[in-house]
């Protein structure tokens, strides 16, 4: 990958509401796209920031930035749903409902 390696890669060292807010443009342009590989591609760069969210806030517990991860993943699991992928958006929906 040339990007790669003319731009190093900060995602390993961003703060929880860094990672919801990668997440959230991930989903943002993932709705606004029509072709289901780009979007289920934008789904998995969701889920993957989404996840490293809910890991660094654990050691820094944020009420905001969880409140936020739960919302992020209702929204991954509502779209998910509408391009027929049933078991994710029901693994998103759990991943919600776990964060409260």
């Amino acid at each position: 990958m040339v990007f790669g390696s003319i731009v190093p890669s900060s995602r390993g060292s961003l703060a929880p509401q860094q990672f919801l807010e990668l997440a959230n443009v991930y989903l943002e342009n993932a709705f606004g796209a029509n072709d289901p590989d780009i979007v289920l591609e934008l789904c998995r760069n969701a889920e993957e920031s989404l996840s490293k969210a809910r890991k660094a806030v654990k050691q820094a517990h944020n009420q905001a930035v969880v409140d936020g991860i739960a919302t992020a993943y209702i929204g991954l699991g509502k779209l998910l749903e509408s391009h027929g992928h049933v078991s994710g958006a029901q693994a998103s929906f759990k991943k919600a409902e776990k964060l409260g």
